[in-house]
């Protein structure tokens, strides 16, 4: 297999063919011969990494499931995700996290990872060995998984140190966090004040030496805890693309919450000056019965893992995103901090890839999009999303349409 186009290569476009063999990208040269050549105008580049995402299943799956999860991801141009312990049972034990693997791995069209859910109970080192990676939640969101005793949790230091594990941590402050009926966007903001993010990463702070990544910062004054901790950190895209102000009500409560106007200024600053690591989606569907049925009882979290790369893109063409800034968040620091051959177009990576044309852009529209949940919080913005996503070589999304069959395969400590 030949693909020939204008491919982001070493941090640069050029023209040049790459071939594949086995899934893996087995050169790059100016031209090549092969048994299939797929020539594609635009320009070719590295598929992407979602390192946060909830799939809902097991428990969850009239919200979403791994089959229709992935398909969402693979048509916005993602080919490996990782899923979020939080379902039902939330998957916090080695039984759990195995049961979850065979459930999904066959609904996988993209290649994806699971979190373990830490406690203050866990089974480090059988969890090491089934998981991805460790999520940490500080402070209660959507599940049963906060830490309740963080001091207990900092006694299985010196095991989590011997696991190695990637540790992914939802920096709430719970003791800044105050309960009450909200009714309103302000009002979940000022129950979650940026004082809890800046409390949950001093709280992380105390677990250096470990892998610690700071999962969607969302505000200035987390930034400027952020600085100097050694931790990685992440950003989702309705934190730089939303905020308070907007109308959406409880469609767009999420944790942490939207926040003002030069929160989500300051997040855009970092992002581009190279301060913060990775851009996820934090896709977290929710029906639109739930999210209708009154602010304070509706549930935190929006779909996002399809619309990540094409909002990107558009700021990419547009002018005001660098086009390796774009690469290095979705591509390459993902794929760097798990360990993978993805994320480049280099010999010996997977090929995965998209090709995608600046000149076409397109409005967000709900029936456009792949998620069970039917709809997305950034409905009418414009996106450029792929034509193409190739998959180890493989199409596995022509024009928006998934075409093949499931393939994805887990990511994991023993798999």
């Amino acid at each position: 297999m030949i693909i020939e186009g204008r491919a982001y290569v070493r941090g640069s476009l050029q023209d040049c063919c790459i071939g594949v063999e086995n899934g893996r990208i087995a050169e790059i040269k100016r031209t090549l011969k092969g048994d299939e050549k797929l020539r594609f105008g635009g320009i070719i580049l590295p598929a992407g990494i979602d390192l946060h995402v909830h799939f809902r299943e097991p428990g969850l799956t009239r919200k979403e499931d791994f089959l229709s999860g992935t398909t969402a991801a693979a048509c916005g141009g993602i080919t490996c995700a990782f899923d979020m312990p939080n379902t039902l049972p939330p998957a916090t034990t080695p039984e759990r996290m195995e049961e979850k693997v065979a459930a999904v791995e066959r609904k996988a069209f993209v290649d994806f990872g699971l979190y373990a859910g830490l406690t203050e109970e866990s089974d480090i080192d059988g969890l090491a060995e089934t998981a991805t990676a460790f999520k940490m939640y500080l402070a209660a969101s959507e599940g049963d998984l906060a830490v309740g005793d963080f001091s207990k949790l900092l006694g299985l230091k010196e095991e989590l140190s011997a696991a190695g594990k990637f540790i992914s941590i939802h920096c709430e402050d719970p003791g800044h966090i105050r309960d009450g009926e909200a009714k309103r966007l302000e009002d979940h903001l000022a129950s979650r004040p940026d004082s809890a993010e800046v409390g949950g990463i001093e709280m992380a702070e105390r677990l250096k030496g470990l892998r610690i990544h700071v999962a969607h910062i969302s505000s200035e004054r987390g930034l400027t805890s952020l600085a100097g901790t050694g931790f990685t950190s992440e950003v989702t895209p309705h934190h730089l693309f939303l905020n308070v102000n907007c109308d959406l009500g409880a469609f767009a409560k999420v944790n942490p919450p939207l926040r003002h106007k030069h929160d989500q200024n300051a997040l855009w600053r970092a992002f581009a000056d190279g301060r913060i690591d990775v851009v996820a989606s934090d896709h977290a569907p929710h029906t639109v019965d739930e999210k209708e049925a009154g602010f304070d009882s509706a549930p935190a979290g929006m779909p996002g893992v399809e619309t990540t790369i094409p909002l990107l893109l558009e700021r990419v063409r547009r002018g005001s995103l660098p086009l390796e800034r774009f690469v290095s968040t979705v591509c390459e620091r993902p794929a760097e901090m798990l360990s993978l051959k993805k994320g480049r177009i280099e010999v010996g990576y997977d090929a995965d890839m998209i090709a995608v044309d600046l000149k076409r852009p397109r409005r967000i529209r709900a029936d456009d999009l792949h998620s069970k949940c039917g709809w997305t919080p950034f409905e009418g913005m414009s996106g450029v999303f792929p034509q193409t996503t190739i998959f180890r070589g493989e199409q596995i999304v022509r024009d928006g349409t998934v075409i093949g069959k499931p393939s994805g395969r887990y990511v994991g400590a023993k798999h």
